[in-house]
């Protein structure tokens, strides 16, 4: 990354490792020198999201708040790529930096327009606050779409690439700011955010919900952190001295800036009341480590200082923080030489960013079922497609939460239709509301049922598309949400969705279930009786075109799930519990509905001639080498998933540690590389520390997790090896 050194693919260092290390001092020792002219509350006056403009020593003001969690969000027109739990679906690292990039560059576009006309207004910065790389471990959480998954390996490894993306790879100049956040051990409940305290062991901690972070940090060098909302084992996580200091600027050595959430700083009094006034909880923030306020309580950090609660030198620490990022960013200083100033304005919206929109939306979505080969459709055997349920239409499934706005939007039935014009003859309803017993207030429950009978009847083939939007999950407070919390009561489709496509089966038509959703759903009735199935997710503005172009065959589906999809909410722990067992596929006992690294395509793989390297485990980590195979009838991509199991007593089912995209051609054979070090084979013991036990673990090399439920689904158990470790040790990390 600039100004920290690149590292390249395979973890080759970069020549210009020490001139970004110097060019990240100058930046500093600029900053510094910046800072030293200003008065206290001027340098007050920055620790604000709203900072504002110091004429005298041409400061322009700035907002911090910027939002790009899968497009350049609340600032007009631009690209609303998948949601974030859709793109993770992709298990695809290179993707999501393209996606980034993409991202990024209308970010400079765009800003590179508002600053022509002086527009300084908030979601008009280039520090964008994404990715989020908190562990969607409940499935009932209402942000975790926001999230790359319940993996803390695949959240990592995602999170790294979008980072890279987000902030590109020149020397002197980021192109954009990414933050990581929430940090740390947040994912609900939404309604108790403000006073809740989620305890949890450190052993879960490191092994759970701190890893994603650490990547991000020490491989992608992300430029800020965001903090939560919640309180972490009795520490605001915004004012955690544990999180903050010992384990973020210590233990990591992070030299970006933190912010806090928004608000969250007079949770510390009104909520947590771990202190009594607003003074205290601005002095316990800047004294941690928080550099930034997203709101309006640091605007009396002048009087705490002058109270002595917090020192002017820990406020010129703050500032300088702050500088230092924005002159990495080039909006700073004198600056003739940044290549992103000359990012045009059209660059934005153009064809080419609608074509990776739905490229992504295409490598994303996953098929669940495909029973008897139904799909891809044959439009030689089906004339009059019936398009049926609540999302068939439904623009606001296609974005999720913090979504820009999109020049166009294809919904699954605008999709299909375009897709068959002049071939078939399109019969639609939307056989239900959303949520609500029925579509119009003055008429009688379940009003639209002989509308879903008739288009059953008259059609050849039925393609039911169900699930939930952004109104019934997401952030606490946010506009139009159904459940006030954003959190999901259950897993079970809502409203009469159940009954419709119950209808829609009894019909005798071939049926095909297209679920859009941020999060998994009980769907064990469809799964049960419909014979084909495909998730969606929130699929991105350019969505239904790339469905229609999967359910007709132009493509073949290649997504993996980032997530488990349980049979029942009771299945689960308390949502309050953020102990993590019982919870995901690395800790559940029971079998899943549909397993977490599951997905189906129209083509099939072979993984063969596997070879490791050694079968002892030592710091030189083992290498593995395997050809696959596409020894199907379609051309389509596969991820070899790597997971590793230690045999040891009360540890996790075996966990995701390498994986692998590969395209094929029909008959084609690749070669694939990959390496595990002697890190993925420890675990976090109750003390935080990271051991190599002594023993045996196992090794499995193949398409899916090798869990029972995968094996009966895909008819396919990966490659299995065994490997020992001759002692016990703590690892390096």
């Amino acid at each position: 990354m600039p100004c920290t050194g690149d590292q390249k693919r395979g973890g080759e260092i970069s020549l210009e490792l020490t001139h970004n290390e110097e060019k990240c001092k100058e930046y500093r020792e600029e900053a510094k020198k910046l800072v030293s002219q200003m008065t206290l509350q001027e340098k007050c006056s920055q620790t604000l999201n709203w900072a504002v403009g110091i004429d005298r020593l041409h400061i322009k003001a700035y907002n911090w708040w910027n939002e790009a969690l899968h497009g350049v969000a609340r600032a007009g027109v631009a690209t609303v790529f998948p949601q974030a739990i859709t793109l993770a679906g992709s298990f695809d690292e290179d993707l999501l930096e393209e996606v980034a990039d993409a991202i990024s560059t209308e970010g400079r576009a765009k800003y590179n327009n508002q600053q022509k006309y002086n527009d300084t207004d908030i979601y008009k910065g280039l520090t964008f606050w994404s990715p989020n790389v908190n562990i969607f471990r409940d499935p009932r959480w209402g942000r975790g779409h926001e999230t790359f998954g319940e993996d803390p390996f695949l959240t990592g490894r995602l999170g790294v690439r979008f980072i890279e993306g987000i902030q590109g790879h020149n020397e002197k100049y980021l192109k954009a700011a990414a933050c990581a956040k929430h940090f740390a051990v947040h994912s609900g409940p939404e309604d108790l955010r403000h006073h809740f305290n989620a305890e949890v062991s450190l052993q879960d901690m490191y092994e759970t919900y701190l890893p994603a972070f650490k990547a991000c940090i020490k491989e992608a060098k992300v430029e800020a952190v965001m903090g939560a909302y919640n309180r972490t084992n009795g520490e605001p996580c915004c004012g955690s001295e544990f999180l903050l200091q010992k384990i973020l600027r210590q233990k990591w050595g992070f030299q970006g800036h933190v912010v806090s959430d928004c608000w969250a700083i007079k949770d510390f009094y009104q909520g947590h009341r771990v202190v009594d006034t607003p003074q205290e909880a601005v002095a316990l923030a800047m004294n941690n480590g928080c550099d930034l306020n997203c709101g309006n309580l640091f605007s009396c950090l002048e009087d705490v200082v002058r109270d002595g609660k917090v020192s002017e030198e820990r406020v010129d620490e703050a500032v300088v923080n702050l500088y230092t990022t924005r002159m990495k960013l080039g909006t700073l200083g004198e600056v003739t030489d940044n290549p992103y100033d000359e990012i045009s304005f059209l660059e934005a919206d153009s064809e080419k960013m609608k074509k990776l929109n739905e490229k992504a939306a295409l490598k994303s979505m996953v098929l669940l079922k495909n029973e008897r080969e139904l799909l891809p459709l044959d439009l030689e055997k089906y004339h009059t497609i019936g398009v049926i349920g609540p999302n068939a239409n439904n623009r606001k499934a296609l974005v999720g939460n913090y979504e820009g706005t999109a020049s166009e939007y294809i919904t699954v039935l605008e999709g299909i239709q375009d897709y068959v014009k002049g071939k078939a003859r399109v019969l639609y309803s939307e056989g239900c509301h959303l949520y609500k017993e029925k579509v119009e207030n003055l008429g009688i429950e379940n009003d639209r049922i002989a509308e879903v009978k008739g288009i059953c009847e008259y059609s050849d083939i039925v393609i039911c598309c169900l699930g939930l939007d952004a109104g019934l999950e997401g952030e606490e407070g946010d506009e139009s949400n159904q459940y006030a919390s954003g959190d999901k009561p259950n897993l079970n489709l809502p409203g009469l969705q159940e009954k419709v496509i119950e209808t829609v089966v009894a019909s005798g038509k071939p049926v095909v279930l297209v679920l859009l959703s941020g999060s998994a759903l009980a769907i064990n009735w469809p799964a049960e009786h419909v014979p084909a199935i495909l998730y969606g997710g929130y699929p991105g503005a350019q969505g239904g075109k790339a469905i229609a172009k999967l359910l007709f065959g132009e493509a073949s589906p290649e997504g993996k799930l980032p997530i488990t999809f349980y049979h029942s909410a009771e299945e689960l722990p308390e949502f309050t519990d953020y102990g993590m067992k019982g919870r995901t596929y690395r800790y559940m006992e029971q079998e899943a509905l549909y397993p977490f690294g599951y997905g189906l395509s129209y083509t099939s793989f072979a993984v063969q001639n596997v070879k490791l390297s050694a079968d002892e485990i030592t710091k030189a980590g083992i290498s593995i080498e395997a050809d696959i195979t596409n020894t199907g009838c379609f051309d389509g991509a596969e991820t070899v998933q790597v997971y590793v199991k230690v045999e040891k007593p009360d540890t996790p089912n075996a966990q995701l540690k390498a994986l692998k995209k590969v395209f094929l051609q029909k008959g084609e054979t690749k070669h694939v590389e990959l390496t595990l070090t002697d890190t993925d084979f420890a675990l976090y013991d109750e003390e935080g520390k990271l051991v190599v036990s002594e023993g045996t673990c196992k090794i499995y090399i193949g398409t899916c997790q090798p869990d029972s439920r995968s094996a009966s689904l895909t008819g396919w158990i990966p490659v299995v090896y065994e490997v020992s470790s001759a002692n016990t040790y703590v690892a390096e990390e």
